[in-house]
């Protein structure tokens, strides 16, 4: 017996695709603390983060980049919840985010919106996708000042 197709639906939420159409802090910032770019070589998914600190909160965050729908959108709702937030926080929600989409863990209430890339993690090839940013998050916070290429091999 084969089990049911994943519904594209869960894929493809509105809001994904709202932040893929008119992504949030796009651009770049004119000074920045921390930055680290990222490249999924299978698919081209590239996504550049600045992050502009305040001792150790978010003070300003942009991106560029380019890919598909949900890496785009993943960062787009990625800068928008860690936005004004201190460093620790954005690490527990990469995390959180993390153990959603890997682990299928429950999504918590601090998650928001990024809640609507949890059906990503029915379709194993694009769970990279979403997860891109936020590895380029995690390289600025730990790099601080210098540019870092990730891989998601």
């Amino acid at each position: 017996m084969n089990a049911p197709e994943p519904e594209l639906d869960d894929l493809y939420k509105e809001i994904i695709l709202d932040h893929y159409r008119r992504p949030r802090n796009r651009g770049e910032l004119a000074r920045a603390d921390a930055a680290a770019e990222g490249v999924n070589p299978l698919c081209g998914d590239e996504i550049y983060l600045q992050l502009l600190l305040d001792g150790d909160r978010i003070d300003a965050v942009a991106f560029r980049g380019r890919g598909c729908s949900i890496s785009q959108s993943s960062a787009s709702l990625m800068t928008e919840a860690i936005k004004e937030r201190r460093t620790t926080d954005a690490a527990r929600l990469k995390s959180d985010f993390e153990a959603m989409l890997v682990d299928g863990a429950t999504p918590n209430a601090e998650l928001g919106d990024l809640e609507a890339l949890q059906g990503v993690a029915k379709f194993h090839v694009r769970v990279k996708c979403a997860l891109l940013p936020w590895k380029v998050l995690g390289e600025a916070l730990v790099g601080r000042g210098g540019d870092v290429t990730v891989s998601t091999e």
